[in-house]
């Protein structure tokens, strides 16, 4: 006999211990949010920004994963919006269906994944509900959250950093299954312990961003920031720039943040950032129609020296096109550009002789390897490291949530109610969160 997701959900909620958990029956079908393959070329036609989520995720009932091995069934109770998923609901730069075809034709495991739909989402938090063969870290009824780098490891390329390996993936985006749905399936080397003293939808909004700040600035693959170093950070209250200052300032830098308005600005100072550049209010034009314009990338060069006292060491990108060339033209000589997006555009120009006349370097950066996640994931465990979370949606909104995050509405993460029915449970050390509750209430400044 099948069960039902409330009794999942009410178990959860109750803090049911494992065994209870165990002898739950699943159901046969779960809500999920996704997107479908015979709908792909909705959009064609469009510009980007005319491209609406809203229109293109839909919330219905699906089948179940199969659990495979070293595998695990997570009773999902948050999850959080990044821009792989406006990507994906955009069907952009190219469908993902290429992508879960394209595993589908590795391995009958992978077959799995090639459906007709793709359940979207690279965040998670929740309960571990089932274990496949070959899992013996984790237990049922185990809180965890979710990283979203999905490799096997049965390369050797992978050995020395997972994300060289040729098989790696972005789980929920390059693999089906992902973290917007009631119940999803996870390698189990995704899963980390779920901070006690955070909710549900905090600790579902730290993977996918947190990890990929890190790994960029704190991680030997990225740009090994150290003590003192000065950091330009482009979006400095958006998902990525939120936790980028963070790492900087738990780390003895000094961040210089780029912000969009004066209340931005604000926010950044409520949190301790002291530099900040509200390139709006400055008319910063980067760009003459075409033509790069060094001029203003000169002036915006001399604001970042004027409240630094110095050129960045390091340069925090993920704008893209319109900010390239300027980050490469600011950074100091000898001085370290590090990338992981580009979300205007991916085409991007620069005067090459500011980079190999003065021995700059630039590094690619994708996510984080599983160390690395962890390692994130331990920050904020210990309250050094906290969520930015500006506002959450339930499930069956996901469509308007992803529409925020595509035309740049948001501060920080949005994040997505699953199984929790409402806002600020899952916290099982309230001492703990006592003790952090007047940072926390910091950054919860970019929701005000």
């Amino acid at each position: 006999m099948a069960g039902s997701i409330d009794a999942i959900r009410n178990a959860v909620l109750m803090g049911a211990p494992g065994e209870e958990l165990a002898a739950l029956e699943l159901p046969e079908a779960m809500t999920a949010a996704f997107v479908r393959k015979d709908e792909q070329n909705m959009f064609e036609g469009l510009e980007s920004d005319t491209k609406d989520p809203r229109k293109s995720l839909r919330v219905d009932e699906v089948e179940l994963p199969p659990l495979g091995p070293n595998e695990c069934l997570i009773a999902v109770m948050a999850s959080a919006i990044n821009f792989n998923t406006v990507w994906t609901s955009i069907f952009e730069p190219l469908p993902t269906f290429v992508f879960l075809e394209r595993y589908g034709k590795e391995s009958d495991l992978g077959a799995r994944h090639d459906l007709d739909y793709h359940i979207v989402g690279s965040d998670a938090s929740g309960v571990v509900l089932r274990t496949g063969p070959g899992v013996t870290r984790w237990r049922v009824g185990d809180e965890v959250t979710v990283h979203c780098n999905y490799v096997d490891m049965e390369a050797p390329e992978g050995h020395n950093d997972s994300m060289i390996d040729p098989n790696q993936r972005i789980w929920g985006f390059e693999s089906n299954f992902g973290g917007m749905s009631e119940i999803a399936m996870v390698k189990a080397n995704q899963l980390m312990p779920k901070p006690k003293h955070m909710t549900w939808e905090e600790a579902a909004c730290l993977g996918l961003v947190s990890s990929t700040s890190y790994r960029m600035l704190v991680g030997r693959n990225g740009a090994d920031m150290k003590q003192g170093d000065v950091v330009l950070i482009w979006g400095a209250t958006g998902g990525l720039g939120g936790f980028a200052c963070q790492y900087v300032l738990n780390g003895g830098g000094v961040p210089v943040g780029v912000v969009s308005s004066r209340e931005k600005a604000g926010i950044l100072n409520a949190i301790g950032v002291e530099h900040v550049i509200d390139r709006r209010a400055e008319g910063y034009e980067f760009w003459n129609g075409d033509e790069q314009n060094p001029k203003e990338q000169r002036r915006f060069g001399m604001k970042v020296r004027e409240l630094a006292g110095e050129d960045p060491d390091i340069v925090f990108e993920h704008p893209g096109r319109q900010t390239f060339a300027t980050s490469v033209f600011v950074a100091k000589k000898g001085g370290t550009i590090v990338t992981c997006a580009s979300t205007s555009g991916y085409m991007h120009e620069y005067d090459n002789r500011y980079l190999w006349m003065h021995l700059k370097k630039i590094i690619g950066s994708h996510f984080a390897n599983y160390k690395e996640a962890w390692e994130a994931n331990r920050l904020a465990y210990l309250g050094k490291i906290h969520p930015i979370l500006s506002e959450t949606y339930p499930l069956t909104e996901i469509g308007e949530a992803a529409y925020q995050v595509h035309q740049n509405m948001h501060r920080g993460k949005i994040g997505i109610r699953v199984l929790a029915p409402s806002d600020g449970l899952g916290v099982s050390d309230p001492e703990l969160r006592e003790r952090h509750i007047d940072q926390m209430r910091s950054f919860r400044k970019f929701s005000e």
